[in-house]
């Protein structure tokens, strides 16, 4: 499964950002001065970015593969620009790849996260980049003034400062720029429709990747995993330890201002909503903590066979743009088939994680018996 599907399809670099509308929208109708003007100008700025995105394309063309280098000879190639808290990018370079830190601590944890975001997908599944051909990896930090986000905008990363009062600084978590790297990788592969559940999946495959990241980086086993994204993004202001859990969707947040995180766990509680195209954000949950089931039952570290598994899927031919859960989990089943074959413990495991959540895989219901989902 790992070579490239030969699509013809655009590719569109959706306008993806780690904090969804949902929650800046709250934020903006907050009754603190401090809190809501920049929520505001923040989630304006998003909608903006959204509208633009959607007349950008990138060209795939169909059966081309990029020469392979040998692994040795593969090696990031990272640019770090400034953009001194103007919306202008790319901004000020002022890190290449291969020079030494500088005295900004957010243009260095840019560049160490764009590393280990490299690090990861090169190592556990051979793949080159974001595009698996050796991307320049960009990032710009400092973007806008007191901007409450962190976005791919379908060619670099883009991080904001926060507000101080609710969001530090978006360069502190390294999941957090592996979710974001991850939506371009989704882009080169599964170009997955950022509306409804295929952008839900789209949403947590970021995720996914974005903790595998973090958890490789550590030497982590998945039981040793805290299984959340974004630590240490929120401020002391702020009862939360995170901006999601895969191990228990709902649970990341419940605060005053924020509210309480939204994300069901299953199917049961599927929120159905016309805002944030569908809710893209809140039921990633559900696919969420099915890798999170599949991960702690299988063991060891989630990337080597959970995570490859997962990979394999967003390389699969069989993957469409629109899949819903059903036909993900299906494409999921047939890759653990294909790696470790048919009635193999990694299969029981995937039938198992997506029965937890209330999804029964759509290609794999029919030749299962019923006990193997229980």
């Amino acid at each position: 499964m790992n070579a490239p599907s030969a699509r013809t399809d655009a590719r569109h670099p959706v306008f993806c950002t780690i904090i969804p509308p949902h929650l800046l929208d709250r934020l903006s109708r907050s009754g603190d001065p401090v809190v809501f003007e920049a929520a505001r100008r923040t989630l304006e700025h998003d909608a903006l970015q959204r509208t633009r995105r959607r007349i950008t394309t990138v060209r795939m063309t169909a059966g081309v593969v990029a020469p392979r280098r040998p692994e040795e000879d593969k090696k990031p190639k990272r640019t770090i620009s400034d953009a001194r808290n103007k919306e202008e990018l790319p901004g000020t370079t002022v890190r290449k790849e291969g020079e030494g830190p500088v005295a900004d601590a957010s243009v260095n944890r840019a560049y160490a996260g764009l590393g280990a975001t490299f690090d990861l997908y090169l190592a556990a599944f051979s793949h080159y980049s974001i595009d698996d051909a050796g991307l320049p990896l960009d990032a710009t930090v400092h973007y806008g003034e007191k901007y409450g986000n962190a976005f791919w905008d379908g060619h670099r990363m883009v991080f904001g400062d926060g507000d101080g009062e609710i969001f530090r600084d978006f360069t502190l978590p390294v999941d957090v720029i592996g979710h974001e790297l991850t939506h371009g990788v989704t882009q080169h592969t599964a170009n997955l429709a950022y509306f409804g559940q295929s952008g839900a999946l789209n949403e947590s495959v970021s995720d996914v990747f974005g903790s595998l990241i973090k958890q490789y980086g550590l030497g982590q086993t998945a039981d040793q995993a805290d299984w959340l994204i974004g630590v240490g993004l929120f401020t002391d202001n702020v009862e939360g330890t995170a901006l999601r859990s895969m191990k228990a969707p709902g649970t990341a947040y419940d605060d005053d201002v924020l509210g309480k995180d939204p994300q069901p766990a299953t199917m049961a509680d599927y929120v159905h909503t016309g805002s944030d195209n569908g809710g893209v954000h809140i039921n990633s949950g559900i696919p969420n903590h099915a890798f999170y089931q599949l991960a702690t039952e299988l063991g060891g570290h989630a990337w080597e066979r959970a995570g490859q598994i997962w990979y394999d899927t967003l390389r699969s031919p069989a993957l469409t743009p629109d899949a819903d859960f059903a036909a993900f989990a299906g494409v999921t089943v047939a890759a653990a088939d294909s790696r470790y074959g048919d009635g193999s413990a990694e299969r029981e495991a995937v039938l198992k994680s997506w029965s937890l959540v209330g999804v029964t895989p759509a290609q794999a219901a029919a030749e299962t018996p019923a006990s193997s989902t229980a």
